[in-house]
This record gives C-alpha cells, sequence and structure tokens, in this order.
C-alpha cells in the first residue's frame, strides 16, 4: 500500500481539525495540537476569546471561549478555498456571529494558515476581520 504523501498527510489532519471544531469537540482538538504551537491571531484586548495561545489545550480552549461570548446558534463559517502544499494548508472563506452581551453582529472574510507536522498542527495563523469583531464587542456605537 502506497504512503500517503505529505499533502495528503496534511490535508487528513486539517479535515479531522474542521470535524473537530464544527463538533465542539475539546478532546480531539486538543490532541491535534502540537505542544507547542505558533498561535497568531491579531491582539485584541476588548474581544476575550482573542489572545495569545501556544498549547495544546490553550489552543482548543479558544472554540468554548467563543461559544461562552458568542450567540452559537447564529455563529456561521464558510470555506470557499482549501489549498494544501506539503505540510501547509490554507483556508479561506468567511465568517460571522453575534456577541451575547452586545447583541450586535460581526461578519467578514477570513484566511487560516495552518502547518502540521508529524500529524499534529504546530501552527495556525488566522487572518479575520478584527474591527468587525472588535465593534460588535464594544458597548459603544460606531461611528
Amino acid at each position: 500500500m502506497p504512503t500517503a504523501s505529505p499533502a495528503d498527510a496534511t490535508r487528513a489532519v486539517v479535515q479531522k481539525f474542521l470535524a473537530a471544531r464544527l463538533a465542539g469537540d475539546t478532546e480531539a482538538l486538543t490532541a491535534l495540537f502540537a505542544d507547542e504551537v505558533d498561535w497568531q491571531l491579531a491582539d485584541n484586548p476588548t474581544v476575550p476569546w482573542i489572545r495569545p495561545r501556544s498549547t495544546p489545550a490553550e489552543c482548543a480552549a479558544q472554540f468554548g471561549e467563543l461559544m461562552e461570548h458568542t450567540v452559537p446558534e447564529e455563529a456561521r463559517a464558510s470555506v470557499g478555498t482549501f489549498l494544501v502544499d506539503g505540510a501547509d494548508a490554507v483556508l479561506m472563506g468567511h465568517l460571522s456571529g453575534t456577541v451575547r452581551a452586545t447583541g450586535r453582529s460581526f461578519e467578514g472574510p477570513f484566511a487560516l494558515r495552518l502547518t502540521v507536522e508529524n500529524g499534529r498542527i504546530t501552527r495556525h495563523h488566522l487572518y479575520e476581520n478584527s474591527l468587525s469583531i472588535a465593534e460588535a464587542v464594544s458597548d459603544r456605537k460606531a461611528g
């Protein structure tokens, strides 16, 4: 039986990540992250779930924190592009949600870069519309 290519192995781990994320399976997410993760997300002190992380437990906990501070029934994410090159994967799409405390919505495009090494995620860089999210969290009116 032929061995899976690095791209096939990366795609399989990213698909497991997406399935665990969709299911809210923190245990599965924790198992998918490497012991040390290069986590990049524009630090935003006004948004409780957007903060630096580096351990598998911290990375996996982001999903629960997001669900705690937003309305789960109104959360949406769609992936329009899923590119894999060796150990690297890039997902691009659109996300939206509503902040529980303010009732305000956020939305915008996103790009997620993941790197998979030895079957575990070592890099998680998310680029999103952080201004829209910060405005939705704020108790002040925009403009």
